[in-house]
């Protein structure tokens, strides 16, 4: 059965990502409290999800231990594959979410991966 698995944010860009309970989100503005919550929020920044599973497979074809929330995604699923989900919409708790696009690793993902010699 598909689960939330972990809820993260980051208040500001250069701090690391908190797992916390739960969370509130405003239509059209993202996660409150997040870095990217903003009045007049794109469709690019509201919230990020993955999947735990894809996380799991990385650290074991690398040989790494990065934590789930060093991929800095809000939404850390299990049990359900996001890629077939572009385009559609989506129940999180009380929250419906549209899903517009695949998520490149940012910034601060890559550099962490590239000092892992990955």
């Amino acid at each position: 059965m598909p689960k939330v698995f972990k809820i993260c944010i980051s208040p500001k860009p250069d701090q690391g990502m908190k797992d916390i309970y739960t969370v509130t989100t405003i239509a059209g503005k993202g996660i409150v409290g997040d870095r990217y919550f903003s009045e007049n929020n794109d469709n690019n920044n509201q919230l990020t999800l993955i999947e735990s599973e894809n996380i799991d497979f990385y650290n074991k074809i690398s040989d790494q231990e990065i934590s789930y929330i060093d991929f800095r995604r809000n939404i850390i699923t299990k049990g359900i594959e996001l890629n077939p989900l572009i385009g559609k919409e989506l129940q999180i708790g009380s929250t419906k979410i549209k899903v517009h696009k695949l998520c490149e690793p940012c910034l601060e993902l890559q550099n962490k991966l590239q000092q892992t010699n990955f």
